[in-house]
């Protein structure tokens, strides 16, 4: 049987073979092509919050230009076998590289378990500028608050009701919980934690993450992206020399933002130009 790791998306398959320099049709051609093999799997209904106009409050903006400027955090549920009982998956997220900077499951809610999370991100990657999260207890705890402006901190949060405020951390949640084998049900916490605990580790440095041109959370984290770009655009370009008439024009090959945010006025696609 397949494992989580072993099971991985159509982007996933295209960006492995074009970071090896292999181009062999363009990326929405091996979606057509698997989409004659088999129909995408079912996958689990996440609920969203509904909209509501009581509580408006002045909507949050934050803008990273790097990694470890702006960090998002949010607590997920995930089921176990017992109605009415639910693991606490705590997330923390850099924006600009989407990497998980920091997490860890626990039975249940707690500012002081949130608090441990944060200084443990904070001194291995160093304190971020500003955290944004939603306005749950936990996040909006006065043990929170007190512990991340210790270290300098801006504190952001969602307005009330609104389930767009905190895109990074509701989108990492999601590919969480849509990957192919994610089991869906927990017997218990240590058996979410070993899951996690091998999850993370998959997505920081294997996962093509679509909102950074394919690359990994990792790759984007460090700065190593760059050099994977070079082996991609002279792919991208020698197969453009070969096959002209598949293009209108000669291809450029995607690379980063080089600004992210949250309800910022515009977001634009970074390319590199080949040099």
């Amino acid at each position: 049987m397949l494992g989580w790791a072993d099971q991985v998306s159509v982007d996933h398959s295209f960006a492995v073979a074009w970071d090896a320099g292999v181009m062999l049709a363009s990326q929405r051609t091996w979606w057509r092509i698997a989409a004659e093999i088999e129909d995408q799997m079912l996958r689990p209904t996440i609920p969203t919050k509904r909209g509501n106009k009581q509580g408006r409050r002045e909507k949050p903006v934050v803008k990273a230009t790097g990694p470890c400027q702006v960090w998002s955090w949010d607590i997920t549920d995930v089921y176990s076998p017992w109605k009415g009982k639910a693991f606490k998956v705590y997330s923390v997220m850099d924006i600009f590289s989407r990497q998980i900077v920091g997490w860890r499951v626990e039975e249940r809610e707690a500012d002081h378990l949130a608090v441990e999370m944060f200084e443990a991100a904070i001194a291995r990657h160093g304190a971020p500028r500003t955290v944004h999260a939603d306005s749950g207890p936990a996040m909006k705890s006065h043990l929170l608050r007190d512990a991340l402006t210790a270290h300098g901190v801006e504190l952001s949060h969602n307005r009330p009701y609104v389930s767009n405020d905190n895109p990074f951390s509701e989108s990492g949640f999601r590919t969480m919980k849509y990957r192919p084998c994610y089991p869906r049900v927990f017997k218990e916490v240590e058996t979410a934690r070993s899951y996690i605990g091998g999850y993370v580790p998959w997505y920081n440095t294997k996962h093509k993450h679509s909102g950074i041109a394919l690359f990994s959370p990792s790759q984007v984290h460090d700065g190593s992206w760059k050099d994977v770009w070079k082996t991609r655009d002279h792919a991208l370009q020698g197969y453009y020399d070969k096959n002209p008439g598949r293009f209108r024009r000669r291809p450029s090959t995607p690379a980063p933002a080089d600004h992210v945010g949250i309800n910022l006025p515009e977001t634009r696609t970074a390319t590199l130009s080949a040099k």
